[in-house]
């Protein structure tokens, strides 16, 4: 049985409004196997978004950080590693999911990914306990794919172009129907970029939702990197979007795109800069999520 319902309970970004419920991140995996042209992974103490953390930790000193959050913020239900490279390109996020589960087995445990190898580790996530689950699919067509991520590194061999994107999809579609098996609740991740996926957002809503997905975020593009010429979807474009992938799945409508390292209940109260000391925010830069 899916757990989607006990987790709105429970997790702050499944509640949305309706909790003041916590969660801290934990930027233990450094490296991605995929290129996006939107994403700009950076290591600083000021931007506000996804893709960025202060600092790389190791697995052990993850749990130093969970018993410090624990301390300062005692409504902190979940812990995620959501980067700032991909949770499945090194095996980092699952050493320290597995020492979670020993030593705070009362938290939730929530983890990002870009999928590419998320069918072949599938066994490994269900074994460590995770959870919740997000997976980033931009587009289930390898044409569309394409124009988005340049190419992807997968054992050992670099793909470029449509042959990249066919293995990406195939991995994230499988990956999905594994984990959704095993009743973990799948949120689905989309960046939303006009001219490229915004005519095809039915299309993945719909397929997503059939892999075994049980929620699905649109996030609007901020130009950077390779699309730093693109332009941003307006309020309109997005809810507009939303509409349409709401005839297949439900929508999520409240995310605050968190940092990699990320502590606290989002919106309201931020610990970030008590736990990793040169943490401190300058000004306001968002992104993809």
């Amino acid at each position: 049985m899916n757990n989607y319902e006990t987790l709105k309970n429970s997790h702050p970004c499944f509640a949305g409004q309706k909790n003041n419920k916590g969660r801290i991140h934990l930027p233990v995996s450094p490296g991605c196997n995929i290129e996006c042209k939107f994403c700009d992974r950076k290591i600083n103490d000021y931007e506000n978004r996804p893709g960025v953390t202060a600092a790389i930790i190791k697995p052990e000193e993850a749990l130093e950080v969970v018993e410090k959050s624990l301390a300062l913020c005692p409504e902190i239900t979940v812990v995620g590693i959501a980067g700032p490279g991909d949770t499945l390109a090194t095996d980092y996020a699952l050493d320290t999911f597995r020492l979670i589960k020993e030593h705070n087995p009362n938290l939730i445990k929530c983890m990002s990914t870009n999928g590419l190898l998320l069918n072949e580790r599938a066994e490994e996530l269900i074994e460590v306990g995770v959870d919740s689950l997000t997976v980033t699919v931009n587009a289930v067509d390898p044409v569309i794919e394409a124009r988005l991520c340049s190419g992807i590194i997968y054992h050992g061999r670099r793909y470029e172009g449509e042959e990249a994107a066919a293995i990406l999809i195939q991995n994230q579609l499988a990956g999905i129907m594994k984990i959704a098996a095993a009743g973990i609740t799948i949120k689905v991740n989309t960046v939303l970029v006009p001219g490229i996926n915004d005519h095809h957002i039915e299309e993945i809503a719909r397929t997503v939702s059939e892999a075994g997905a049980s929620i699905y975020n649109l996030i609007p593009l901020i130009p950077q990197h390779e699309l730093s010429e693109a332009e941003a979807p307006n309020c309109t474009q997005i809810d507009e979007a939303r509409t349409r992938a709401s005839k297949y799945i439900d929508v999520f409508r409240h995310c605050q795109r968190c940092r990699a390292d990320a502590i606290g209940i989002p919106g309201e109260k931020d610990f970030g800069d008590q736990i990793y000391l040169n943490r401190i925010a300058h000004k306001d830069t968002f992104s993809h999520g």
